[in-house]
């Protein structure tokens, strides 16, 4: 089981530069788990593209279809309190946007602060070091956005 970004999400939904490592990583290991507000970061990032017009309506609506059946398999951490309190102490060690230091936070948690015993799978530059900084092993190494 790998914790799955929702950097790492989007590809599986949207044909993007990661999509074929991100479709074999999930072909290797199927079991995901995610932060539960992982589904509205990619939601955000889709909209993005709709509004950046880099995706039109019929790949916009496919890309929803495949997000509701990708996350209607996963394992989420849903711990609110306890994400949002590692999230801030993240946030005063790690140069992390809100959004990235949940995402931390949620991964450190469900490990109970043992990161030795979870892979991060991401593709933001950030999240990786400060990832890579709690102890985390991350694929794929040397992300770079």
């Amino acid at each position: 089981m790998k914790f799955w970004d929702s950097s790492a999400i989007v590809p599986l939904v949207a044909n993007e530069e990661n999509t074929d490592y991100c479709l074999k990583a999930l072909a290797d290991d199927p079991k995901m788990l995610i932060w539960c507000l992982s589904r509205v970061e990619v939601m955000s990032a889709l909209c993005r593209r709709v509004r950046d017009g880099l995706m039109g309506p019929d790949e916009f609506k496919k890309s929803k279809e495949r997000l509701t059946v990708i996350l209607g398999k996963v394992a989420e951490v849903s711990a609110v309190e306890r994400v949002r309190s590692r999230a801030l102490r993240l946030l005063e060690v790690h140069p992390l946007r809100a959004a990235d230091a949940c995402q931390l936070a949620a991964a450190l948690v469900c490990v109970q602060e043992d990161p030795e015993r979870l892979t991060i799978l991401c593709f933001d530059h950030r999240l990786e070091s400060a990832a890579l900084k709690e102890g985390f092993v991350v694929n794929p190494p040397n992300t770079v956005i």
